[in-house]
């Protein structure tokens, strides 16, 4: 297991503590070089890597121009970069085995621009259609791909993006998610997007005209204050 903090990564392998469970954990930091340290970990503990799930990632409320770039370059950084230097050696090596799977988390987000979230839709939008590029190369290798498109989740997202936790919406649980995720992955499908107001949310962005989507997206993410932290 990986993550910046170290105390949490420990409680956590306390909580799952098991005679038949080995639980190794690297604290690394995905926005400074974090993946190459995990990478190394990886390989100096010669770990055959069954199953990756690319799930680290941070949102960036506000206006653009308003928002720190250095904030949102290092949002491109794990949301981008990290995914794929990790994905990159990872994969070779379950289709050099011929079998293996990876879910990269996206978001209902990435199926449409978001005005005052831009980068983070547009890193999702990224992270959606180079996972289903991945799932058609690997389709006949023995190794699958999926992309995890959630929606509003209660999570500590939003307390790490600076923005307010929407209320009135509909909101999923991280076990519902994982639930979906997992029933996806067994049933080998390359999208999986749990919770049908979200499907219905997506199919709508598809069907609507494009200044209609884009104004409900404002309407939506729109952050009446500067963006903390």
């Amino acid at each position: 297991m990986t993550a910046r903090s170290l105390d949490r990564l420990e409680r956590l392998r306390s909580e799952l503590a098991h005679p038949r469970l080995d639980v190794r954990i690297v604290a690394a930091d995905l926005a400074a070089g974090g993946a190459a340290q995990i990478l190394r970990a990886v390989a100096g503990g010669e770990i055959e890597v069954g199953l990756l799930i690319n799930n680290a990632g941070f949102g960036a409320g506000g206006d653009f121009t308003a928002a720190r770039l250095d904030r949102q370059l290092s949002l491109l950084d794990v949301n981008l970069r990290a995914l794929v230097e990790l994905t990159h050696p990872i994969l070779g090596a379950m289709r050099r085995r011929g079998s293996g799977a990876i879910i990269n988390v996206a978001s209902v987000a990435g199926f449409q621009p978001a005005p005052y979230s831009a980068c983070y839709a547009a890193s999702k939008a990224f992270v959606l259609s180079f996972s289903l590029a991945l799932w058609r190369e690997n389709r006949d290798t023995g190794v699958q791909v999926m992309a995890l498109c959630p929606g509003y989740t209660d999570t500590h997202f939003f307390a790490a993006a600076g923005v307010p936790k929407p209320r009135r919406v509909y909101m999923q649980t991280p076990d519902a998610v994982v639930a979906a995720a997992l029933r996806g992955l067994r049933r080998r499908q390359p999208l999986v997007i749990p919770g049908w107001p979200n499907r219905l949310v997506v199919a709508a962005t598809r069907l609507l005209p494009r200044r209609w989507v884009l104004n409900a997206a404002a309407r939506l993410f729109r952050v009446r204050r500067e963006l903390s932290g």
